[in-house]
C-alpha cells in the first residue's frame, strides 16, 4: 500500500511543484512506482509533466467533485513507472461544491484508497493555500514534506503552516508524521547559509541533508514538460533530486539501487519514445 505525502507551504514559489516532478520521477527511476496527484489548479505539475490541457479528458476535479473513479483520470508519464492525476483549471470551483458534500475533508482520502496499492508512493502537489483543497490532501496524507526557499521570508510562514498542521493531525489524521523539511533555491550566498543553518537548528533530524540548488535547468525542463532527469540528467538540478530520492528511501527504510539503468519507455500517447537517464 502506498505511502502517500502532501508536498505543502502555503507560500507560492518554494519549489513545490519542482519537487513533486523531479522527486517521484527520480524514485521512478530507482524503480517505485509512483503517482503524483496534481491538487493545484493552476496545473503546473500537469503540464510539467507533458500535458496539455486539452489531452485531460478527466481530472482530479472529476474525481473530486462527480466521484469519477480515479483509475479512469491517471496518465501514463513518460517514465516507467511515473503517472498522474491530473488537474485543469476548474478545479478552482471545486472547493465551493466540496462544502455540500458529507464528509467534505475527506473527499480526496476517499479517492486515492482506491489506487493506494497501485504504487509505492503517491504525492499530491498542493496549491498556495491553506483551504478546503490543502486540508483535503493533508488529510488523505501519511506525512507532509515541506519545501522552504533559501531566503528569511520563506521561514516566516512556517509558523501558521505547522499550526495547520496541527490542527488537522487533532481534529481529522492523527496520524499525519512530518516527512521533513527541503531546503530549496540554494545559493552560496551568506544569507542563504544563514536561512540552512536556521532551519537545521531548528527541525534538527526533520530537515533533509540534501539541499537542492537554484539551477536553471529545472525551469527549463518544466517548460518542455520533463522532469530535470529527461532534459539535462547532469545538471545540478537533476543531481540534486536524484541524491533527494536516495535519501528519501533511506528515511523510509528502503534499500537505494546502486544504479538507474537505461531503458526505454513509449510516451502514453503514442508520441516518439524517450530514453531514461543513465546512472547519475
Amino acid at each position: 500500500m502506498a505511502k502517500i505525502i502532501a508536498i505543502a507551504n502555503q507560500k507560492g514559489g518554494v519549489g513545490k511543484t519542482t519537487t513533486a516532478i523531479n522527486l517521484s520521477a527520480s524514485l521512478a527511476l530507482l524503480g517505485k512506482r509512483v503517482l503524483v496527484v496534481d491538487a493545484d489548479p493552476q496545473s503546473n505539475a500537469t503540464t510539467g509533466l507533458g500535458f496539455k490541457e486539452e489531452q485531460i479528458q478527466q481530472s482530479v476535479y472529476e474525481c473530486l467533485v462527480l466521484g469519477v473513479d480515479p483509475h479512469t483520470a491517471i496518465l501514463q508519464t513518460a517514465i516507467v513507472n511515473l503517472h498522474l492525476l491530473p488537474a485543469r483549471v476548474d478545479l478552482v470551483g471545486a472547493e465551493i461544491e466540496l462544502m455540500q458534500l458529507p464528509q467534505r475533508d475527506k473527499v480526496l482520502r476517499n479517492v486515492l484508497s482506491a489506487v493506494q496499492n497501485d504504487y509505492d508512493y503517491i504525492f499530491i502537489d498542493c496549491l498556495p493555500s491553506l483551504g478546503l483543497i490543502a486540508t483535503n490532501a493533508l488529510t488523505a496524507a501519511n506525512s507532509v514534506l515541506i519545501p522552504v526557499q533559501c531566503e528569511f521570508f520563506s521561514l516566516a510562514g512556517l509558523a501558521q503552516l505547522m499550526n495547520t498542521i496541527a490542527i488537522v493531525q487533532k481534529n481529522l489524521n492523527p496520524d499525519i508524521a512530518f516527512e521533513g523539511f527541503l531546503l530549496t533555491m540554494y545559493l552560496r550566498v551568506n544569507h542563504a547559509n544563514e536561512v540552512v543553518e536556521n532551519v537545521r537548528n531548528y527541525f534538527n533530524e526533520m530537515a533533509f541533508e540534501t539541499v537542492i540548488q537554484r539551477n536553471i535547468k529545472l525551469s527549463e525542463a518544466a517548460s518542455f514538460g520533463q522532469p530535470a532527469l529527461l532534459y539535462d540528467s547532469h545538471s545540478s538540478g537533476a543531481v540534486n533530486y536524484m541524491n533527494l530520492a536516495k535519501e528519501f528511501l533511506q528515511r523510509n527504510g528502503e534499500p537505494v539501487p546502486i544504479k538507474t539503468r537505461k531503458r526505454k519507455k513509449e510516451v502514453a500517447n503514442n508520441e516518439e519514445t524517450q530514453v531514461q537517464e543513465e546512472q547519475l
